[in-house]
């Protein structure tokens, strides 16, 4: 792993005086209610749809300033693209609410809400240190590591939308709008590469695995909706293969499908703040079309379930909108090595198995005194 392409030490200095700034406001119950250690098991269950068991803070038990700090957070945590896109899909709840209300009555309004999305520390927030948090609620699963300072992972970073578009509310419209038309420019040759299934997955083909396998399968059906069922013979066709790319190579497209091809990557990679945005895109571009695969799964137009995948040498984007008739999106941004900080924070663990730790070597004698 190439670990320049993760520094973003100035989002971190912001992030951390934010964090600082919330946890002072909270009280004893609070910061117990959203601190837990980096090693808790459910720092890797970044899963976006509604639990009841949720692991952190939620909105709804914060004051109106300590929601602002929260607020700050996010904003730190995104760029201003990314935090809109973010405040939309929470707006979204109460739309959702709306719709639901005549059919699960009015207990709706319990669980699809725009307060309960939930905010956990993991580590000890500190200079030097390695630690990480989370925002997560239906369909927003945000996930930051942080190791010493100066390497920041953002993934997975995960948006979806449900309805896929409301009134003036449609947050995920450039990465569905972007991968129709360069679909739709394809010539039939590359159309039949690209065009891998004719039926979409209920969800990822990854599904919410907290790391990437080298094979992955996507489920028979998505969580909580059953309606929606792929075979075992579509599962075979739409699974994911990390030596195996599907699709059609990027160097086999136009020089402008391929300058498209890389501003969908870059529409998913500038949910990030700029600092570390580009310098991922700066990658992306420097490994070239010869790495960077496109392929597309169900219907061909907007209100059909349909499904694509871009597939690199370390990034993996995966957008499915096949329930409802495309009406309710998943989008997410991976790392193949990097989810949750998995290559830096390994890197960082054998630095300080070998050398020490900072924070602990400026506390002890070099040669204590006898």
């Amino acid at each position: 792993m190439t670990a320049e392409f993760y520094e973003a030490p100035d989002t971190i200095r912001r992030m951390l005086v934010t964090t600082w700034a919330l946890l002072n406001r909270m009280d004893s119950t609070q910061r117990a209610e959203c601190s837990f250690p980096m090693a808790d098991p459910g720092r890797v269950d970044w899963d976006f749809i509604p639990k009841p068991d949720r692991q952190g803070i939620p909105l709804w038990r914060l004051s109106s300033h300590q929601r602002t700090l929260v607020h700050s957070l996010l904003a730190a945590g995104l760029s201003e693209r990314g935090y809109t896109q973010a405040l939309q899909i929470m707006a979204m709840e109460n739309i959702l609410r709306e719709h639901e209300t005549p059919m699960l009555g009015i207990v709706t309004g319990d669980f699809r809400s725009s307060d309960q999305y939930f905010l956990a520390f993991y580590g000890r927030p500190g200079f030097e240190d390695t630690w990480g948090w989370r925002f997560l609620g239906h369909h927003v699963s945000l996930s930051y590591t942080i190791v010493e300072q100066r390497w920041l992972a953002a993934t997975p970073c995960n948006l979806g939308a449900q309805p896929a578009r409301a009134g003036v509310l449609a947050p995920l419209a450039s990465e569905e709008d972007q991968a129709f038309a360069l679909l739709g420019s394809m010539s039939p040759q590359q159309r039949d590469e690209a065009v891998i299934h004719t039926v979409a997955p209920a969800d990822y083909a990854t599904r919410q695995v907290p790391f990437i396998g080298k094979v992955e399968y996507p489920d028979h059906i998505d969580l909580g909706i059953p309606w929606y069922r792929i075979t075992e013979e579509d599962r075979e066709a739409l699974k994911f293969g990390k030596d195996e790319p599907k699709g059609v190579c990027g160097s086999k497209l136009s020089s402008e499908q391929g300058d498209a091809l890389i501003g969908l990557v870059g529409t998913y990679l500038e949910r990030a703040p700029e600092e570390l945005a580009r310098k991922q895109l700066a990658r992306v571009e420097r490994e070239g079309l010869d790495n960077l695969w496109f392929c597309w799964a169900g219907g061909r137009e907007h209100g059909t379930p349909h499904y694509y995948r871009i597939q690199g040498s370390h990034l993996l984007i995966e957008f499915d909108n096949a329930i409802d008739n495309g009406n309710h999106i998943h989008s997410v941004w991976r790392d193949y090595r990097n989810d949750l900080g998995h290559d830096l924070m390994a890197e960082h663990y054998e630095r300080e198995r070998t050398t020490g730790h900072h924070l602990d070597t400026r506390l002890r004698s070099t040669i204590p005194d006898e």
